[in-house]
């Protein structure tokens, strides 16, 4: 089995690092990933500037762009179109629940895999402190990574996977979960530079989840891994049958 391993935290985070060696036990890996951190990247793509590759070591390559750009020249460049058997996005340092789906580069690199049709699964840690336990989220990785190899994926499904900051004892397993709600304070912060000039930063700090059964996020404060099916095709089919009887 051939895996291609991408992040949105960049090349050196531990994550990936922790992520590829334990892959390496199962499959032939090839590495590529953003050269530097592209958290919150989404599913962009670098258009108005050259990308460059670095060879960093043997199969572990730097792009200087978004984790999407990373798989696009993954594929097409560095593994001269040698299709993977499957790609691995992670594993990122915090949460991807509930509607962070839709701003994570570690989700969207998965994506973007199975747009290209290669079954997919992106990875991460539910941490905010600096104490990670990334090694029981990388070994749970590679355990997927053999059911997905051995049942496959529907086209265009990625797998989500969140795994708590916990010691694989203190886990109490797994669950296939819905997407949850995850609760922000949208705060931006408006500041001065030198020259009197107003600058922003767009942050918000997470107060928590909504309770909703069933949820990955509800999974998480359960102490438990949550596997969420995600959709490339994002079309609401009862609904678009509603909106043809409307009379524009």
């Amino acid at each position: 089995m051939l895996i291609l391993v991408s992040n949105d935290d960049g090349i050196y985070a531990e994550g990936i690092q922790v992520l590829a060696e334990t892959l390496k036990k199962i499959a032939r890996i090839v590495v590529v990933a953003p050269d530097r951190e592209k958290s919150a990247a989404s599913h962009s793509l670098t258009l108005h500037r050259p990308l460059r590759i670095s060879n960093i070591k043997k199969n572990y390559y730097a792009v200087s762009g978004t984790p999407t750009d990373c798989i696009s020249l993954g594929v097409n460049e560095i593994l001269q179109r040698k299709r993977p058997d499957l790609i691995v996005s992670g594993i990122n340092h915090g949460g991807n629940l509930g509607d962070d789906v839709h701003y994570s580069g570690t989700v969207s690199a998965a994506i973007e895999g199975a747009m290209m049709g290669i079954p997919a699964i992106a990875v991460s840690l539910v941490a905010r402190d600096d104490r990670l336990h990334f090694k029981p989220a990388a070994n749970f990785a590679a355990k997927l990574a053999k059911m997905v190899q051995h049942h496959g994926l529907p086209p265009g499904i990625v797998l989500n996977v969140n795994v708590p900051n916990l010691t694989e004892r203190q886990m109490k397993g797994y669950v296939v979960a819905k997407l949850g709600k995850r609760n922000y304070s949208d705060i931006i912060v408006e500041k001065l530079d030198p020259r009197k000039k107003k600058y922003y930063w767009i942050g918000g700090d997470e107060v928590g989840y909504s309770n909703i059964p069933g949820s990955d996020c509800n999974a998480i404060l359960e102490k438990k891994i949550s596997i969420t099916p995600l959709k490339v095709d994002m079309t609401d089919y009862p609904f678009l049958e509603k909106i043809r009887e409307w009379k524009i």
